[in-house]
C-alpha cells in the first residue's frame, strides 16, 4: 500500500470545505482536498444555497412584471421555457463551480475526488475512478455537510416525489404541488413553484410555519404567501403515501381527522440529515451524537486528536456561512492561533417574499432568558423608498438592552432583508449602541435608513414615526 503525506487533509469541498482548504493553503499548509461529487462548491453551490436563489430571481421577475400593472407598464403574460431556465440556472452553478476549482489550482490544493473512508485516525482511503488513495495526515477536516431527510413512509421511489434537490431541476411544474414542511426550504420553493403556475398547498406538523422566526417578521410573509398559494396548513401530520396512477395519493390527518388528497408532485422538505454514516468514524475516536452529527468542542475539535469537523456535519444552524465561520476556526486552531466559535453573531436569511433576515437575539429568546429588554419596531409603510417600489409590507425590528443602549438582536423583514442585515451583524459584533447606528448618517432614500430610523425610536425620536404615549 503506497501512503502519500500531505499536513491537511479536508474531507467535502463545499462552502466549509473549500474555505478550510483555502484559508490553510493561503497560511502555507500542504493542503489535499477531497470531494465525493462530479465538481467543487458542494450542495450549496451545486443543489441549494445558489441555484435556489436563481429561480427565486426568476419568479421574482414574473410577479413584479405582473404587478407592474399597477404602475401603468402591461406586460403580455410569460412564456416559460423549462428548458432555458434550467440552462441559465446551471450555467450560474457550472461558472461558480469552475471559479471555485481554479482557486483551488492557483493555491496549490491537491484536488481528489472519490468517496473518503478513515482506515484509522491518521489514515485516508479514497475510492477514485482510478482506484484507491491512500493518505496520511496530520490533521483532518471532515466538511461532509448534509443530504436532504426522507422519511422511509415517503420513500416510494417515485419522480413525483421530491427532495430539495429534485425540485431545483424543475423538470416540470406539477398543476398540484403538496409541500410537505413549512421550513425555509419549503417556503422558499414553494414561492417558485407557485409563482410558475402550480397549485401549491404546505402542511406542517407544528403550529407554525417558519418556526423560530420571530412571528413579527413572518406575518408579512404568510400574508403573501397566502396570496400565491392555494393553502397554508399547520398543526397536520403526513401519515403516508402511495402511487396512484399518475397522482400521489396522500393520508393527512389534522385535529384528529383523516382524509386522502391526490397530488401531481410532493415536495419533502422536513429537515436535513449529516453525510456522516459510511466515513469509517468507527474506525477513529470521533463520536457522534443521537441524531448521528459528529460531536466537536468550541474549537471545531472531535474526540480525535487528529480529525476536526466543521458545518452541517457537527449540527446547529446549517448555513452555509456558519460553515465557512468554522472553516477559519479549525484552520486558525490548526496553525496555533487563539480561536474558538464562541459568541458568534451567526444572521439567518430566508429568501421568501418578502425576505425575513435576522442576527442575535430574538424577542421570544431575550424574554425565554428572562431579560430585560427594548424592542422597537420602523414599519416601511414609514419609508419613501419602501413606498417607490410598491413594498411597503416590511417592517424592521432592533432588540437594545435599556441600560447599556447596546443593540442585542435585529430582524428585518421586506425586499433585499438579507442584504440590509449585515450592518447589524457587525452593529452587535462591535457592541454598538442604538445612538451609534442612529447618529450614523444613512443615505436617502434607501431602505438602510429604517434601521437608523429604528435606532432612533428607541430614543422617541424617528423622524417619520410619531412616538405612542
Amino acid at each position: 500500500m503506497n501512503t502519500e503525506h500531505t499536513e491537511i487533509v479536508v474531507i467535502g469541498a463545499g462552502p466549509g470545505g473549500y474555505a478550510a482548504a483555502f484559508y490553510a493553503a493561503d497560511k502555507g499548509k500542504r493542503v489535499t482536498l477531497v470531494e465525493r461529487g462530479p465538481r467543487l462548491g458542494g450542495v450549496c453551490l451545486n443543489v441549494g444555497c445558489i441555484p435556489s436563489k436563481a429561480l427565486l430571481h426568476a419568479a421574482k421577475l414574473i410577479v413584479e412584471a405582473k404587478e407592474s400593472g399597477n404602475r401603468g407598464i402591461h406586460f403580455a403574460a410569460p412564456v416559460i421555457d423549462l428548458d432555458e431556465m434550467r440552462a441559465w440556472k446551471e450555467s450560474i452553478v457550472e461558472k461558480l463551480a469552475k471559479g471555485v476549482a481554479d482557486l483551488a489550482a492557483r493555491r496549490k490544493v491537491d484536488v481528489v475526488y472519490g468517496k473518503a473512508y478513515f482506515e484509522d485516525g491518521k489514515t485516508l482511503r479514497v475510492e477514485t475512478g482510478d482506484g484507491q488513495r491512500y493518505l496520511s495526515y496530520e490533521k483532518a477536516i471532515i466538511a461532509v455537510g448534509s443530504k436532504p431527510a426522507m422519511p422511509s413512509a415517503f420513500d416510494l421511489g417515485n419522480p413525483r416525489i421530491m427532495t430539495s434537490t429534485e425540485a431545483l431541476d424543475i423538470e416540470q411544474v406539477p398543476a398540484k404541488l403538496l409541500i410537505v414542511g413549512g421550513g425555509y426550504i419549503g417556503m422558499e420553493l414553494g414561492t417558485v413553484y407557485a409563482t410558475l403556475g402550480s397549485a401549491v398547498v404546505v402542511v406542517e406538523a407544528l403550529g407554525e410555519v417558519l418556526a423560530g422566526a420571530d412571528q413579527d417578521l413572518v406575518r408579512p410573509v404568510l400574508r403573501r404567501a397566502r396570496e400565491s398559494f392555494k393553502e397554508i396548513r399547520t398543526g397536520v401530520k403526513v401519515l403516508k403515501m402511495a402511487t396512484a396512477g399518475k397522482q400521489i395519493r396522500v393520508d393527512l390527518e389534522m385535529n384528529g381527522a383523516k382524509s386522502e388528497e391526490l397530488y401531481d408532485g410532493v415536495l419533502v422538505s422536513v429537515g436535513r440529515a449529516p453525510n456522516c454514516s459510511d466515513l469509517g468514524l468507527e474506525n477513529t475516536s470521533v463520536k457522534r451524537t443521537d441524531r448521528g452529527f459528529i460531536s466537536v468542542n468550541h474549537r471545531q475539535e472531535t474526540d480525535d486528536p487528529h480529525i476536526m469537523a466543521i458545518g452541517d456535519a457537527v449540527g446547529g444552524l446549517m448555513l452555509a456561512h456558519k460553515a465557512t465561520k468554522e472553516a477559519r476556526i479549525a484552520v486558525e486552531v490548526i496553525t496555533g492561533e487563539s480561536s474558538s466559535f464562541e459568541h458568534i453573531i451567526i444572521p439567518a436569511v430566508v429568501f421568501t417574499d418578502p425576505e425575513i433576515a435576522w442576527c442575535g437575539l430574538t424577542e421570544d429568546e431575550a424574554r425565554a432568558q428572562g431579560r430585560n429588554v427594548t424592542v422597537v419596531k420602523f414599519p416601511w409603510s414609514a419609508s419613501g423608498r419602501a413606498l417607490s417600489f410598491d413594498r411597503t409590507d416590511g417592517l424592521t425590528k432592533l432588540v437594545v438592552d435599556p441600560e447599556t443602549e447596546r443593540i442585542l438582536g435585529a430582524g428585518i423583514v421586506g425586499a433585499g432583508a438579507g442584504e440590509l442585515i449585515g450592518e447589524a451583524v457587525v452593529a452587535i459584533e462591535m457592541g454598538a449602541t442604538a445612538r451609534d447606528m442612529a447618529e450614523s448618517v444613512h443615505p436617502h432614500p434607501t431602505l438602510s435608513e429604517t434601521l437608523a430610523e429604528c435606532a432612533e425610536a428607541f430614543y422617541g425620536y424617528a423622524t417619520h414615526t410619531i412616538r405612542r404615549p
